[in-house]
């Protein structure tokens, strides 16, 4: 039996990104720590890009702060992007 890892579950959430699939993409993630995988950068990345694309800037927000509970080192990619779910959600004056 194949058990899923890190690269497993990326691909799974980089999937949500077309379809702009946010919940499927933070279930995924929630889903990871039952079955003791640890999220990286590019879970983080890919999950917060399907909430740029949805323009769920709140999500977006609370994955890149999840990524500093869980130490996670977020990278440009990640600001970005969340800058990106401000903007399309029309929150960037804040």
């Amino acid at each position: 039996v194949l058990e899923p890892d890190t690269i497993t579950y990326n691909s799974a959430i980089s999937a949500c990104v077309e379809s702009a699939e946010w919940q499927t993409a933070t279930d995924l993630i929630a889903g990871m720590g039952q079955v003791s995988v640890q999220p990286d950068t590019i879970t983080y990345n890919s999950a917060i890009c399907t909430c740029e694309r949805s323009a769920e800037w709140q999500m977006a927000i609370e994955l890149i702060a999840e990524m500093s509970r869980v130490f996670v080192e977020p990278d440009t990619i990640t600001y970005n992007s969340t800058i990106s779910a401000c903007k399309k959600g029309a929150e960037w004056r804040r």
